[in-house]
């Protein structure tokens, strides 16, 4: 069974208390929030405040997905924050090996986002290493944009990668992810489904939520 990440940036920040408790209601397995710095991507989201905050929300796992630079400067005080796992980009790490220990060292499960562009034999040297890939499904920045085809393809050589290893990192796909779409991203081998839009800007969320959870995988 997926497990699902509702993704806080499409979340109603007006009413985050609200949003918390449904998503709390609900068959949610982690919290997907987005940290965005305005420099490794062209937008800027929210930080360690709002984190700490939703953090003392809820007892579901706060995924941190930080898209920014020179992150190992503020690793410590995403722990402090609250979260449980925090991923960082490949693109954004010269020395990608030294940020996963420093989250490891803190206690925290890490994970590695890799975007659109970027090959997945990059992962090679550190998979054993690592709790979690994100593949960027969308360019990184901005929610509500249409998943990208070519996701599958890298998902399928992530599965076959990790499988061949005998390794258990999930792989985690992040961006335009939908009921319509969910069900052939599970079956070419993701495990958590990063939802937005979907879920925040549907009708009833929990019941979306719900009928992503029925979705069966490979």
């Amino acid at each position: 069974m997926a497990l699902i990440a509702p993704s806080f940036l499409a979340a109603d920040f007006l009413n985050l208390a609200q949003e918390c408790r449904m998503l709390n209601e609900s068959e949610a397995d982690w919290f997907h929030l987005d940290v965005m710095d305005g420099r490794f991507v062209p937008n800027i989201s929210f930080g360690l405040p709002v984190i700490e905050h939703i953090r003392k929300a809820t007892k579901k796992i706060c995924d941190v997905h930080l898209m920014i630079v020179e992150p190992e400067k503020f690793t410590e005080a995403f722990k402090k924050a609250g979260a449980d796992l925090i991923t960082v980009h490949i693109e954004a790490c010269p020395h990608l090996h030294r940020n996963i220990q420093q989250i490891k060292s803190l206690d925290m499960l890490a994970g590695v986002a890799v975007n659109p562009h970027t090959p997945i034999d990059h992962l090679q040297d550190i998979l054993q290493d690592i709790d979690v890939v994100n593949l960027m499904s969308v360019n990184p920045g901005f929610g509500g944009q249409e998943f990208i085809p070519h996701t599958l393809v890298k998902v399928r050589q992530l599965r076959k990668m990790i499988d061949e290893q005998g390794l258990s990192v999930k792989i985690q796909i992040d961006g335009g992810v939908t009921l319509k779409n969910a069900a052939s991203i599970l079956k070419a081998g993701a495990d958590v489904l990063v939802v937005g839009s979907a879920i925040f800007r549907a009708a009833d969320p929990k019941a979306a939520i719900h009928q992503l959870k029925q979705l069966k995988g490979r």
